[in-house]
């Protein structure tokens, strides 16, 4: 593991990395915080509002959408990100001349601001187990299993970024493509993310469909594995944590959306007891911050516990630098780094015995002056080069999206 240093009044860190993002959901931020008329707010009422903002935006508006999230991101210190893509289509579900359009809108908004990204391509079938067609999800969908590998190992051929796979959940894919897209991502030596136990009704509908519990059906078929990471996996039984730990399994925590939408916190003193890698992400995007995630992930455990300091503090700052590399298929890269000011208000006092740990639970993206990604500087004294121009057309997206 890289480990920050102190020189002067500036301490060096190694840049973090944000597992799971979805950068078009950065339209909604401040969207859905109220109450609607359902009976109860919750992920699913929110699922609809996010699926309507959508199916509003073009591919060049995903660009805009994708560079401002971006560009957050390297204010935050983030210099890789694995984006967890399934806007695939035009919003009636036709499939874009090129496939991968959007998907290349996204890799290009990356490329442009400057940061690393894995590109995870995810396959998505169906609106879940005995559900009619939901029409919000028609720019999701492949029409086959063969049409979304086509896509995927055309996108392979056609950018020099990583590509990863995504299978979106037990809900949105049949057994029969889990376990084929597996293989194909396996043949090809691909790092696999999935959403799991994120919400207990998708537990439920895995039980009706499948008489097993999520990660119980992914080990029976053997696609548990150290190439495979868990995002969320927040509802577990103690025996489906030591599935993943015996797998050596990563889990994709995201405490930011996992408290904003109500999912729960992620038992994550058990999950490394068990071997269980964790890693970090920003999801939903409400808030960029993987330092707040690290903590958070803590504080969860500190309430529900009635406790303090659960997890070790080593293993919080390899959830924001090395793990999250490894889930993507990455090594960590000396070239990826920030500067924090240790002069700033929030970090006074700051020294080398207690780095990490002030890092961890007193750092916030203020004091981060420069980041450098493959040794080249993207953000200087705090600031994007294009920042202006990002947050300017980006504003008027929000405008032509929302008003």
């Amino acid at each position: 593991m890289i480990v920050p240093t102190i020189k002067g009044n500036r301490a060096v860190v190694p840049g973090l990395v944000n597992a799971h993002s979805h950068a078009f959901q950065r339209v909604i931020r401040g969207r859905t915080e109220h109450r609607t008329a359902a009976s109860t707010d919750s992920f699913w009422t929110w699922r609809e509002a996010m699926y309507r903002a959508a199916n509003r935006l073009s591919p060049e508006d995903v660009y805009h959408v994708s560079r401002m999230a971006f560009m957050e991101m390297l204010l935050a210190g983030i210099t890789t990100v694995g984006e967890f893509h399934y806007l695939h289509h035009a919003p009636d579900g036709t499939p874009y001349d090129d496939s991968n359009l959007i998907a290349k809108q996204v890799i290009r908004a990356a490329q442009d601001v400057g940061i690393r990204i894995v590109l995870l391509q995810t396959a998505y079938e169906r609106a879940g187990w005995q559900k009619p067609i939901n029409p919000l999800q028609a720019r999701f969908i492949f029409q086959s299993v063969d049409a979304f590998l086509k896509s995927t190992d055309a996108l392979l051929k056609d950018t020099e970024v990583p590509i990863g796979i995504a299978l979106h959940s037990v809900r949105a894919l049949r057994l029969e493509s889990l376990l084929g897209i597996t293989d194909h991502a396996r043949s090809r030596k691909l790092p696999i993310h999935m959403h799991v136990a994120e919400q207990p009704a998708e537990i439920e509908e895995c039980l009706a469909e499948h008489g097993g519990r999520p990660s119980e059906l992914l080990r029976e078929y053997g696609i548990l594995g150290s190439d495979f990471t868990a995002v969320h996996a927040i509802h577990l039984t103690g025996q489906e944590i030591g599935y993943l730990g015996a797998a050596r399994s990563t889990v994709c925590a995201c405490p930011t959306t996992e408290r904003n939408l109500g999912d729960g916190p992620v038992p994550a003193d058990r999950l490394l007891e068990t071997g269980t890698r964790i890693c970090l992400g920003t999801d939903s995007n409400a808030q960029i911050d993987v330092f707040e995630d690290a903590r958070c992930l803590e504080y969860h455990l500190r309430m529900n516990q009635l406790s303090r300091a659960i997890l070790p503090v080593d293993e919080l700052f390899r959830g924001t630098t090395e793990s999250g590399s490894n889930a993507l298929g990455l090594t960590q890269d000396s070239g990826d780094y920030f500067i924090i000011d240790l002069n700033d208000p929030l970090l006074a006092g700051l020294d080398d015995a207690d780095l990490i740990t002030q890092l961890v639970f007193s750092a916030e993206r203020s004091a981060i002056r420069d980041v450098f990604v493959r040794g080249k500087q993207v953000i200087a004294d705090g600031r994007h080069p294009d920042q202006d121009q990002i947050v300017t057309t980006f504003r008027k997206v929000q405008k032509r999206v929302w008003d």
